[in-house]
C-alpha cells in the first residue's frame, strides 16, 4: 500500500494542504515499523519541497486562519527530532504562531477557519490539535495542554447527541448559518469521516498528553464514549460504515471507505495503546475483512486500489451547502484519495503493531 501510494503522481503533493500531512503522517506509521531509509527519504523529499533555507513556508497563507494548514506541520516536527534541521523547526514555529492568532468563539473554541466565523468542525480538531500536543510536548510548553483539552472537550459537549453518542458534523455558536439548528446550532447530520477525524485526533493528541494532566482522563473517557458509538453503527453484515452514519437503510446512502479507515484505526490503536478493551477487537477484525473485501482493488500492475472515498464535504461556502442527507449522499465518490488512503495505510499499520491480539495476514495487501 505504501508504495502504491509513493508511486501514484497525486494532485496533493503539488501543494501545501492538509491531505499532504495525511500521507505523509501515514507514511511515516510505515517507516517507524521498518526504519526503511525509502520511506524516510520520501517523506524528506517531499516536505523539502516546501521549505526553504530560512524555514518559510512555500504555498502557505497565514493569513487564511485556516486550521486544515497545520495539519502538515505534524511531519515538520517529525523531521526536526530526527535531523536536527532548524528549518523545520522554523517552519513549525510559524504554524504554531497561527494558532495563537487564530479567531475563537466566545466560549475559547477556535473557528474552523477565518471564512467560517463562530463555527468548530470535527475536522479541524484533527486538522489542528494533534499537531499543538506535539509542538507543546517537544517545546515543554505544558499551559498548552489546557487549551488541547478545552478545544476536543467544547466540541464533544456541543455535536454530541445524547441518545446516539454520535457527533454532528459541526457547531455554529452563533447559530446564524442556514445549516445549524436554532436550539443546538449543529449541523443536520453524523457524517462518517467527520467523526473519523475527530476519533484519529483523540488517539494521536493522547501521545503526547502529560500523564498527569487534569483533563486527560477526560479525553480517555471521551474516547470510549465514542467508540462505543461507532460501533454502534459499524453494519453487521459488511463491516463498513455508511457515508452518514445513522441511515444505512436510506436510499443513496452507500459503504465508505475513509470513515471506515480512520474508524479502525483509532479503535486499533486505542487498545493498542490501553485506552479502549479488548471487547472492540472483533469489531477491527470484521471492519478490515469488510475494508478488503469491499473497498480494495488490485491494479493489474500491483498497485492498491482504494475504493468508494467521498472526495470532499463541507458546510457553507459558495455553492452552499447545506449539510441535509440529500447533499451529503451528493459529493462525488472517487478512488484512491489520499483522505482514505492515508487511513488506510495507518489502519493497517494499527492493526500490525497489535500483532498477536489480531493475526495479520500479510499477503492480503
Amino acid at each position: 500500500m505504501a508504495f502504491s501510494a509513493m508511486n501514484r503522481q497525486s494532485k496533493y503533493m503539488e501543494k501545501w494542504c492538509y491531505e499532504f500531512g495525511l500521507i505523509l503522517k501515514s507514511i511515516e506509521s510505515v517507516w517507524q515499523q521498518t526504519e526503511e531509509d525509502i520511506y524516510f527519504r520520501y517523506i524528506k523529499d517531499n516536505m523539502d519541497r516546501f521549505i526553504d533555507a530560512g524555514g518559510s513556508i512555500s504555498g502557505y497563507d497565514a493569513s487564511e486562519l485556516n486550521l486544515d494548514h497545520i495539519n502538515p506541520g505534524k511531519t515538520l516536527l517529525f523531521l526536526y527530532r530526527f535531523t536536527g534541521d532548524e528549518r523545520y523547526m522554523k517552519a513549525a514555529s510559524v504554524l504554531r504562531n497561527q494558532i495563537y492568532l487564530q479567531p475563537r468563539n466566545l466560549q475559547r473554541g477556535f473557528w474552523h477557519k477565518k471564512i467560517y466565523p463562530h463555527q468548530m468542525w470535527l475536522d479541524g480538531i484533527y486538522m489542528c490539535s494533534p499537531f499543538y500536543a506535539q509542538y507543546a510536548s517537544m517545546m515543554n510548553t505544558l499551559k498548552d495542554f489546557d487549551d488541547i483539552a478545552l478545544q476536543v472537550i467544547l466540541i464533544n459537549e456541543q455535536t454530541r447527541d445524547p441518545k446516539t453518542g454520535l457527533l454532528y458534523h459541526a457547531w455554529d455558536e452563533s447559530k446564524g448559518m442556514k445549516w445549524s439548528d436554532d436550539i443546538t446550532g449543529c449541523s443536520p447530520h453524523f457524517w462518517g469521516r467527520a467523526m473519523g477525524w475527530y476519533s484519529m485526533a483523540l488517539v494521536d493528541i493522547l501521545d503526547f498528553f502529560p500523564e498527569n494532566h487534569k483533563k486527560r482522563s477526560t479525553i480517555i473517557a471521551i474516547l470510549c464514549d465514542l467508540a462505543e458509538a461507532i460501533v454502534s453503527v459499524q453494519d453487521s453484515s459488511l463491516g463498513v460504515w455508511y457515508q452518514v452514519l445513522d441511515k444505512a437503510d436510506e436510499a443513496g446512502n452507500y459503504p465508505e471507505s475513509s470513515a471506515s479507515c480512520m474508524f479502525t484505526y483509532a479503535l486499533a490503536k486505542g487498545i493498542r495503546m490501553g485506552y479502549l478493551d479488548d471487547k472492540y477487537i472483533p469489531h477491527i477484525r470484521k471492519a478490515f475483512d469488510g475494508i478488503l473485501e469491499h473497498f480494495i482493488d488490485f491494479t493489474t500492475d500491483g498497485f492498491v486500489d482504494l475504493k468508494n472515498v467521498c472526495s470532499v464535504a463541507g458546510l457553507g461556502g459558495n455553492p452552499y451547502r447545506d449539510g441535509s442527507f440529500s447533499y451529503y449522499i451528493s459529493e462525488p465518490v472517487v478512488t484512491n484519495d489520499y483522505k482514505g488512503y492515508g487511513p488506510l495505510i495507518l489502519a493497517v499499520a494499527e492493526i500490525i503493531r497489535l500483532g498477536d491480539k489480531i493475526p495479520y495476514e500479510g499477503d492480503k495487501i
